[in-house]
């Protein structure tokens, strides 16, 4: 086997080389390989620089996530990193690819950092629950200051080469070449120009004018407040780089240590690593190992309102050319407004430039009017309003003109795929792709497979999300897919809470309090309360008769009540304000409605609220998981996590009823059963998991 971290001579200077595919992940291997290399080039006279860098494609992007959990083994990543910064050496760090988390806390180790074009670096563990933990927030704010540093440390972002430079945090670009040659470069020059040894943790310029200030790690934490209310990780951050300024660098490097191992011990870490690691697997279905995704080089989208726009705007931004349909020149126009209001606000934010902008709309984007303009596309996704007959007429239009093995997707959030389908020629080539709104932010997209949908159809689906940049996830065909029929179940129970004697305000403070951005009623408001009253209609026909039904929304709906649009809904809107203010008429308007039904109030406590709302979620979706609807537990966490605001340091909501243990959970449906059973019904799962003691995390 050959040694994951190897000792090369060029002349007087040497070159350490981690060669650890696919990343060159600090696994133990590497860590001792580091240790041991490095004193075999101190002990070399003859040598007079060291270089570290990584073979392949990257240079060390992180820790190695086989170890996630495991007991530690030594030598640990801290004490590497305090030998190299001992190094009574040239020590130099040449990066290519992405240097990352404990592989840049590597580089920080080096007394000089030189970079290919288009390196990143960072520092991303805050999204895993934990803080750098090698001497990252010690010797960051060493380099760029306090401030900055913070920046970096809490958005967990990447940076690019150009910038990192800018900032201070490597010294040099390197003109071209492998990273070899641009690191032995940097170190002959070092060499022959008598650079001194330059231990970033004796830096103390950076920092002094903040030492005794404690203004900006206040800002720091009254951001948190709004940003990451209830987490635990980037508070810890904060105090982690205030130790870097505030103590000397043994004692701050102490200090980051003792919280990185508070950040390991809280329970948000095992939510947030579960989330990791998900993201990874979502897209590794069952059964597609073997299916090759047809080339998907041109697109072409059905209708240009918000969607359609949004869908549309997507695809340029990952490169794809569309072509717009709309009805007649008019609606097209308005469409081609859309787009362009879009990508100028994309412009306004320097996500794009000016000449991308115009790039993208002359070079990429189309419209007409006639479905012709479509003969040669590879994927078209219709867009337009959510009714059958409407969207079975558009299909007809596309089967008329597409060539053979282009995709017919479909955007509906609730309709049946499979009817849809059967109504083509073609039903092989039919897949639902559910965007989220706004769809050019969103990063969920529902692939929904039909009975007949081929193989290389939906992997081609996930060849569009991956393009787009979203994350995919498989779904099988029934009203609501996953995420929008788990939300109808426990959007429920809220109305009933309410009617019951709950203010809706209270249940959004309720669920707010649990982590999610927005409380039901709130985003009930954002979406329209317009929306949630077409839905019921739509459902008028087939609702059992022994559904409890709550008419509080209909009453608001009736008085033009319909959210921020329309300056009231649940809550009443003065102008500009989007967060909204509790509003008398509805506490009575859901007064009434009690009334009417001789309903006697009872309270509600955030925990109960809690509960039932969370029990509601999980009970619908391991029916989701028996009907085969989702084929895995993570299938719904990612959902959930990426489109309905679950908090992401809790896992999704099938790790949550694992964390808190499925007997809990089937206990409080049985209890809500005797009040309500045809809405309390537990699943089959559910029942089966609990009796056999185990846990959702075993079925996938």
């Amino acid at each position: 086997m050959s040694e994951v971290v190897r000792l090369e001579r060029h002349g007087d200077i040497a070159a350490i080389v981690v060669d650890n595919p696919p990343v060159n992940a600090l696994g133990q291997a590497v860590r001792q390989g580091l240790t041991e290399k490095l004193a075999e080039a101190v002990g070399d006279d003859a040598i007079h620089a060291i270089l570290v860098l990584g073979a392949g494609r990257t240079f060390i992007a992180g820790a190695d996530i086989r170890e996630f959990g495991k007991p530690p083994q030594p030598p640990s990543l801290p004490d590497v990193i305090d030998a190299m910064d001992a190094c009574p050496k040239l020590l130099i760090a040449a990066l290519h690819g992405t240097a990352l988390g404990g592989g840049f806390e590597v580089a920080l180790g080096c007394h000089y950092r030189v970079a290919l074009p288009g390196t990143r670096v960072g520092l991303p563990e805050v999204k895993l629950g934990i803080l750098p933990g090698a001497g990252g927030t010690q010797r960051t704010p060493r380099l760029i200051g306090a401030e900055k540093a913070l920046d970096m440390i809490l958005s967990g972002d990447f940076i690019a080469a150009d910038k990192a430079l800018e900032l201070g945090l490597i010294d040099e670009i390197g003109k071209s070449g492998t990273p070899l040659e641009a690191g032995l470069a940097f170190a002959r020059k070092a060499v022959d120009e008598a650079y001194p040894i330059r231990r970033v943790r004796d830096l103390e310029d950076k920092i002094l004018a903040d030492r005794g200030n404690s203004e900006v790690f206040d800002k720091a934490r009254a951001k948190l407040e709004k940003t990451a209310r209830g987490l635990f990780s980037p508070f810890r951050c904060v105090d982690a780089v205030q130790a870097a300024v505030e103590l000397p660098f043994d004692e701050g490097l102490k200090r980051e240590r003792e919280m990185f191992h508070e950040c390991l011990d809280s329970p948000q870490r095992a939510g947030l690593i579960h989330a990791f690691f998900i993201e990874r697997e979502v897209g590794k279905v069952p059964g597609l190992k073997d299916a090759a995704a047809r080339p998907l080089e041109s697109a072409g989208v059905i209708g240009g309102g918000t969607m359609g726009a949004g869908i549309a705007v997507s695809m340029l931004l990952a490169g794809l050319p569309v072509t717009m349909i709309e009805r007649d020149e008019e609606s097209l126009a308005r469409g081609r407004a859309t787009v362009d209001q879009i990508l100028d606000a994309s412009v306004k934010r320097g996500k794009l430039t000016a000449d991308d902008k115009a790039d993208i709309m002359t070079a990429r984007f189309s419209g007409a009017v006639d479905y012709a303009a479509l003969a040669r596309a590879d994927i078209v996704v219709e867009a337009v309003f959510e009714d059958m007959e409407v969207k079975r007429k558009v299909f007809a239009n596309l089967e008329a003109v597409m060539k053979p093995g282009a995709i017919l997707a479909t955007n509906t959030s609730y309709l049946d795929i499979n009817a849809l389908a059967a109504g083509t020629s073609r039903p092989a080539d039919v897949i639902g792709l559910h965007f989220f709104s706004p769809a050019h932010v969103m990063k969920l997209l529902e692939i929904v497979v039909a009975e007949q949908t081929a193989p290389e159809v939906v992997a081609s689906g996930f060849a569009l999300a991956k393009k787009l940049g979203k994350i995919g996830v498989r779904a099988g065909v029934c009203d609501g897919f996953i995420g929008n029929r788990m939300l109808a179940t426990y959007r429920k129970q809220t109305d009933y809470m309410v009617e019951d004697g709950a203010s809706p305000y209270e249940v959004d403070a309720a669920i707010r309090a649990l982590g999610f951005p927005m409380g039901p009623f709130q985003v009930s408001d954002l979406a329209g309360v317009d929306i949630g009253w077409m839905t019921r209609r739509r459902l008028d026909a087939t609702r059992d008769p022994r559904e409890r039904y709550v008419g509080i929304a209909d009453r608001l709906y009736e008085q033009g009540r319909l959210g921020q649009k329309s300056g009231a809904g649940w809550y009443r809107y003065a102008e500009g304000d989007r967060k909204g203010a509790p509003d008398p008429v509805v506490e009575a308007i859901v007064a009434e409605e009690r009334r009417k039904k001789g309903i006697q109030s009872k309270a509600f406590s955030q925990e109960q609220i809690q509960r039932r709302y969370l029990a509601a979620m999980i009970n619908e979706a391991a029916k989701i998981l028996e009907e085969g609807i989702a084929l895995r537990p993570l299938d719904i966490d990612v959902t959930l996590l990426y489109g309905y605001g679950f908090p992401r340091w809790r896992g999704g909501p099938m790790k949550y009823a694992d964390t808190v243990g499925l007997d809990r959970i089937l206990a409080d449906i049985r209890g809500y059963a005797k009040e309500d059973a045809f809405a309390w019904q537990p699943a089959q799962l559910l029942v089966d998991l609990v009796e056999r003691g185990e846990s959702f995390e075993s079925l996938n």
